[in-house]
């Protein structure tokens, strides 16, 4: 028995060691497969993918340069919007807080170049945390001299500031922009690609800390210059709009109005030389300044256009033939509608006027004439000739937050809506909108998109549109019409050395939150000229004058007459009205 153990253990043995031997040739094996897979794998890293891990390395390595801004420029190359470079300096507090005497070494290097006492920057540099902000908005020269110190515990962080030069000039054009938060309005935003479009991206390699590691390849010029987006040029004239905000202003003062505006328009191409809006703000310091003071309204709010809208409805009912030039109209001072009577302004000193010419419903603003021209055309008629004129729609001027306006859709008006529509009151308009519709008439009847940016041939094929919305006869007509009206009445508007084509308006100012009206008014004003070859188009509106008369007359036309000899000059414009010498 004790033999058969015996030889029972060492066949055990035996077959243990196997199992090891067995075990120990795959180890080895595996090993060896492993080793020839690493090396494998090491030679395409090392010689036939080369070119790929360097370029990962170079990557992680690759810094970026500050770049800045584009430019805002008005017509005539002046600077509105502009980008200034500021540093923050910061101090690291690990590299000297073990060493007093450095400390004290820092603080008098230092102080005199940030313009502290030593004392002041002491107490500073022994703040809490890792990085301690000494002083920031540093300019261009201070920064320098601080880099010269060559301060390895000294930081220099670069920052953009967005400047506006002129300060609240044509702010609501130009908006705002705020790099930290990245937002912006007004050109600022719609012009966002083209001012911040580099075209050249200067790309270097950078250590750890963030020092440039120069070599053949690396420009030294082009690293320390600060690259630019592309600068925009604007349609507006610095000249023309410094003379529409000041005018503004001066009459919203004196009347205690609650806001207004005013634009001039070249309607042969849309560009807008002025778009002045008051109240107004400084885009330099845009956080101080209120939501009110803000809003560019002239393309958000609405409101009824008054008198300024027979312009619209008598063209309107002159191309599609129910009316001419030489046409008259019934005018009974007032008529019924329903529950309301409606009469002329001047009611009480011509309470029947009887037939009268196109002339005189422009010259006496006739409410009564304008509703017989209006009667001439079906719902559908009157509705399209307006969606024509761009009632009801965005204009597509290039800036943000434009409205449509208010225009019912023609199925859906009654007796009362065609009739108040003939005067100004069926629909709502913006600014905008006004002048975009009157350009149609001084442009031989075709509306172009009102835009406040230059454009090249190529940009402007496919943001600047052009519509014919009435044949050149009829606005030639319209244009010879007002120019009459003008000429032979008492209006302020009325200009010395040019004919121009005219209308004042005033509407009663709607409650927002109920039916009816508030006491206050909106009073207008909106022509062009000269009237033989129409180069500027000027709306003026003044919204709740509280002191004095308000009419259009009275109210927006002082702030339309001034502006248009004002840019008549600017301009230089050739005058077109004939002197009457008189024996």
């Amino acid at each position: 028995m004790r033999a058969r153990k015996t030889f029972d253990g060492k066949v055990s043995q035996e077959k243990r060691i196997k199992r090891f031997e067995h075990t120990l040739v795959f180890l080895n094996r595996a090993f060896i497969v492993f080793a020839v897979l690493l090396i494998i794998y090491l030679f395409f890293i090392q010689v036939l993918d080369l070119k790929h891990y360097r370029a990962r390395a170079k990557s992680q390595r690759v810094g970026v340069i500050f770049s800045m801004r584009g430019d805002i420029l008005d017509r005539n190359g002046n600077t509105l919007a502009t980008d200034k470079v500021y540093s923050d300096v910061y101090a690291h507090k690990q590299l000297y807080e073990n060493d007093p005497e450095r400390m004290e070494e820092i603080a008098e290097k230092l102080a005199p170049v940030l313009k502290m006492s030593k004392g002041e920057l002491l107490q500073k540099l022994k703040k809490q945390g890792p990085v301690i902000t000494l002083k920031k908005d540093l300019d261009k020269t201070t920064a320098k001299k601080i880099r010269s110190l060559e301060m390895r515990e000294i930081s220099l962080g670069k920052k953009n500031t967005r400047e506006y030069p002129q300060g609240t000039l044509a702010a609501h054009i130009l908006g705002y922009y705020n790099f930290d938060a990245d937002i912006a309005n007004g050109v600022e935003y719609t012009a966002k690609d083209k001012l911040e479009h580099i075209i050249n991206t200067v790309k270097f390699q950078k250590t750890p800390d963030g020092n440039i590691i120069y070599d053949f390849t690396t420009d030294p010029v082009a690293t320390t210059t600060n690259p630019k987006g592309e600068n925009i040029t604007l349609t507006i004239d610095a000249a023309i709009q410094h003379i529409c905000e000041k005018e503004i202003a001066k009459m919203v003062q004196e009347r205690d109005a609650l806001r207004g505006t005013v634009l001039v328009m070249n309607p042969r191409n849309g560009e807008i030389l002025a778009l002045a809006v008051y109240p107004t703000y400084d885009p330099n310091n845009y956080k101080k300044a209120s939501a009110f003071q803000m809003k560019n309204w002239t393309l958000t709010d609405v409101f009824p256009p008054g008198s300024t809208f027979k312009t619209i409805t008598v063209a309107s009912a002159m191309d599609l033939g129910k009316i001419n030039e030489h046409s008259t109209v019934l005018d009974t001072g007032k008529i019924q509608l329903g529950n309301f009577v409606i009469k002329n302004y001047d009611y009480d000193i011509h309470p029947y006027p009887g037939n009268i010419s196109l002339e005189y419903l422009f010259e006496h603003s006739s409410n009564i004439g304008s509703i017989n021209v209006a009667k001439m055309m079906t719902p559908f008629e009157f509705y399209d000739m307006l969606k024509k004129f761009g009632f009801g729609s965005k204009t597509g001027i290039d800036l943000p937050g434009e409205s449509s306006g208010l225009l019912p859709y023609w199925a859906h008006w009654d007796k009362g809506i065609h009739t108040t529509m003939s005067y100004g009151y069926g629909t709502s308009v913006t600014a905008i909108q006004m002048a975009s519709a009157v350009s149609a008439l001084a442009n031989n009847g075709v509306r172009v998109t009102p835009h406040i940016i230059k454009y090249s041939p190529e940009e402007a094929e496919g943001k600047i549109k052009e519509v014919q919305v009435i044949k050149p006869e009829t606005a030639q007509a319209v244009t010879r019409l007002l120019v009459a009206s003008i000429n032979h009445g008492k209006s302020v508007i009325k200009l010395d050395k040019y004919n121009i084509a005219a209308k004042t308006g005033t509407s009663r100012k709607p409650k927002e939150n109920s039916a009816g009206y508030t006491p206050y008014v909106y009073t207008s004003a909106i022509g062009y000229f000269p009237a033989n070859d129409p180069q500027v188009l000027v709306y003026v509106m003044v919204d709740s004058a509280k002191k004095g008369p308000s009419w259009g007359n009275t109210v927006a036309g002082p702030v339309f007459h001034e502006v248009c000899v004002q840019v008549a000059r600017i301009l230089n414009l050739k005058p077109d009205k004939v002197e009457v010498v008189k024996n």
